[in-house]
């Protein structure tokens, strides 16, 4: 393919790998360990792959010889910047273990495997690949494996391939499914191996082991340009109200991180919206008492960031979107066609319920009704929250004009930002943290480890101080309520509004509101000084402030 001369350049980046992943490896053993909720619950349902210790891998002057083996891995669920680098540092990882070993890459997601649609890795394409956005190397899909008729298909290509381990790229719901398959391989004693890695832009797959999912990080930063760009624009045409809406599923962590970056007039989080128990009505009157400010100070423009998942922490309308998930999920309702589906909906839903949803616009109550993704969640991104908002908000300022309450102008702008993040060229943080993920799973691999998510800590410090290893996935998990039934899941990591990276916001958040405060960060820089390159998230320096 053509390359641009950005391509080229990239290419020939050396990812960086923590001290523990360079030379001759070992591997040390924590303390066993327990999930985060549920206890009983998960052993039950996981009683091969339960309790497992933790895994950290460190420098070693002993060699050690690694038998040949096959690996596939596996592109799961949304793209996000680094897949590639994962991909690259698996393969490498496993070549410098042994020549003879093969990287097998399953085509489309977990499909894939399924249908037995795979490709295998060469030094050629993976040289394609280094250092790239995207995941079309081998392809994604949402395809969820979790039925046994799946499970035992994909052993059919397995053991025609000789294949030892199957490495799944993907996010909550994704390497939720890897631990399922974990657990049913080894319950059944197959010998194949099953090992994650945690992918999401949304940045929700993060806990005490895992400090960050990758992509957040380069995402975060590709859309912190372009809304640095939207700001210049507005402070110099100082006539539109921007409203954008970010992509991030139901957590609010790229919103958050967006705005510490760009200081924008106003920020919801839906955390704290859900926390202080905010109507629709109190989130409008928020952004209209902003926009009545400045415009008293002859400010008739602004920036106002919405995470994608807001209208699911709004409560009322959370206890809609639950009792619309269950009902929908009934066959009673497969067999309504689209035109019934409203009237359907209505006479069902309880009174308090069928009163909401009989109140939204026509648009947004049929966006609430669509088809849930594979994994059982509303498509979140199909819902114009920004222009909701914005629609009230002109109307609220209207009823205050006539009532004397508001003399400026206010004229409005949507914009949405998802997909031109989760494709984009990697960040230094990105490409060196997805390849020492990708060499953690060749090493979880080969020191006969199943279950497990490869990890990497302590990547605020530089990236030789980094620390690479394994975190059994059950440790993750809880019960939810997932398609009206309870499931095993990785708890997800929303907000928390007693974090640094929230109470720093909150602590500038109303002197933004007020001031044009606003940052420019500009496009993601690849090379020259660290301090402009390599940094990682605001995010994530926050958090791991000692």
């Amino acid at each position: 393919m053509e390359k641009s001369a950005l391509q080229i350049a990239r290419a020939a980046y050396q990812p960086k790998l923590p001290a523990g992943l360079r030379g001759n490896v070992a591997v040390k053993e924590g303390e066993p360990t327990q999930s985060v909720g549920n206890q009983e619950e998960i052993k039950a349902l996981f009683p091969n792959t339960y309790g497992m210790p933790l895994v950290e891998f460190v420098p070693t002057d002993e060699a050690k010889e690694y038998a040949p083996i096959n690996i596939g891995i596996i592109l799961s669920g949304g793209q996000a910047p680094g897949g590639h680098n994962v991909i690259c540092g698996l393969y490498d990882g496993l070549k410098k273990q042994n020549p003879a070993s093969k990287l097998y890459g399953f085509l489309m997601g977990p499909g894939g495997l399924v249908d037995h649609k795979y490709i295998e890795m060469t030094d050629e394409l993976i040289d394609e690949y280094r250092n790239t956005g995207g995941f079309d190397m081998i392809g994604s899909g949402r395809t969820k494996l979790e039925e046994v008729e799946q499970f035992e298909k994909g052993m059919e290509i397995i053991r025609e391939l000789g294949i030892n381990a199957i490495v799944i790229i993907g996010g909550d719901d994704s390497n939720t499914n890897a631990c399922v398959l974990a657990e049913y391989y080894a319950a059944k004693n197959y010998g194949v191996q099953v090992i994650g890695c945690p992918k999401t832009i949304d940045g929700d797959l993060k806990n005490d082991q895992i400090e960050t999912s990758f992509g957040f990080d380069t995402a975060c930063k590709t859309y912190a340009e372009v809304i640095g760009n939207i700001q210049r624009d507005a402070n110099s045409a100082r006539k539109y109200w921007h409203f954008i809406k970010l992509m991030g599923r139901s957590a609010s962590h790229i919103a958050l991180e967006c705005a510490l970056q760009c200081q924008p007039n106003v920020c919801i989080i839906s955390e704290e919206v859900e926390e202080k128990n905010q109507t629709l009505d109190d989130v409008v009157t928020y952004i209209a008492n902003a926009v009545a400010k400045r415009a008293e100070a002859g400010n008739n423009f602004g920036t106002v960031l919405i995470p994608e998942g807001l209208i699911e922490f709004i409560p009322a309308f959370k206890a809609l979107i639950a009792e619309l998930n269950d009902l929908l999920a009934t066959e009673e309702a497969k067999t309504v066609g689209v035109a019934g589906l409203r009237a359907f909906v209505l006479e069902k839903l309880s009174a308090t319920n069928a009163a909401l949803y009989e109140s939204l616009p026509e648009g947004v109550a049929k966006q609430l009704t669509l088809d849930r993704d594979p994994h059982g969640n509303v498509q979140v991104s199909l819902i114009e929250t920004e222009k909701l908002l914005s629609e009230m908000v002109a109307a609220k300022l209207a009823a205050w004009k006539k009532e004397g309450k508001f003399n400026g102008k206010f004229a409005a702008q949507h914009h949405f930002f998802g997909y031109e993040g989760r494709c984009a060229a990697p960040s230094n943080y990105d490409a060196d943290y997805c390849y020492a993920l990708g060499t953690s799973a060749a090493q979880l691999v080969a020191n006969g480890k199943t279950g497990y998510m490869a990890i990497v800590k302590n990547t605020t410090a530089p990236a030789a101080e980094w620390i690479a290893g394994g975190v059994p996935i059950t440790m993750m998990m809880n019960m939810e309520r997932r398609h009206g039934a309870m499931k095993p899941v990785i708890r997800k990591a929303l907000v928390r509004l007693d974090g640094a990276p929230f109470k720093e916001f909150a602590a500038h958040r109303e002197e933004w509101a007020e001031k044009t405060a606003f940052v420019y960060p500009g496009p993601i820089q690849y090379f020259g000084p660290t301090e402009v390159c390599d940094q990682c998230t605001m995010t994530l320096k926050l958090e791991q402030a000692k």
